[in-house]
């Protein structure tokens, strides 16, 4: 791991744990802007339609997240945990199109321009193979060298298959030159026995 990885992933990180253990520890700030969302996606999804719970869950896969990534375990799946948990966070807690007085209006698009960049920081964290190939391209990678394989493969069992027929026609030519001079050989010498 690159020296600028050791340094950036907890600087990023720090944020998530951060609120993820605020959100865990004290959700009830919480819980009145995370109502609405909830509502929504609860049914679908198969989860309580308790508000709490779910900040309560969010916040602890935020801060696990967070703290896998500074450390640099799973580091991709890692991120994309830390960017799916703090998107609803941030759309939930910061509707600034729902404020009226100007001055909080402000500061809540502030702070949801702030965790829309977290999230694309996570997002571009989730993707990064570390200068090595990703697994799309270790997958294309691995058909490609199977599909060569197959072919040499097929050459080679075509080529042998070639050799085993020119080797059996050698030996069928052998075996009938040595049929015809045993034949040849038996009638010479069944003519010299005859009388006459």
């Amino acid at each position: 791991m690159t020296v600028v990885r050791r340094l950036a992933r907890p600087l990023l990180a720090a944020s998530f744990v951060s609120n993820g253990l605020d959100a865990f520890r004290h959700p009830a700030q919480r819980v009145e802007a995370a109502r609405p969302l909830v509502d929504r996606v609860a049914e679908p999804l198969g989860l309580p339609r308790d508000p709490e719970t779910f900040v309560r869950a969010n916040g602890a896969a935020m801060a696990a997240a967070g703290t896998l990534f500074a450390l640099g375990r799973l580091p991709r799946l890692s991120a994309l945990v830390m960017a799916v948990t703090l998107a609803p966070t941030a759309y939930a807690q910061h509707a600034f199109w729902q404020e009226k007085d100007p001055v909080r209006r402000r500061e809540q698009r502030r702070a949801l321009v702030q965790d829309a960049s977290l999230v694309g920081a996570a997002l571009v964290a989730a993707v990064d193979t570390q200068g090595r190939p990703g697994l799309a391209w270790r997958s294309r990678h691995a058909v490609e060298q199977a599909e060569r394989t197959a072919k040499r493969a097929s050459r080679d069992a075509k080529r042998a298959g070639r050799q085993a027929k020119r080797a059996a026609q050698l030996e069928t030519r052998h075996a009938v030159r040595t049929a015809r001079s045993t034949a040849r050989g038996a009638a010479t010498s069944a003519r010299s026995a005859l009388p006459g």
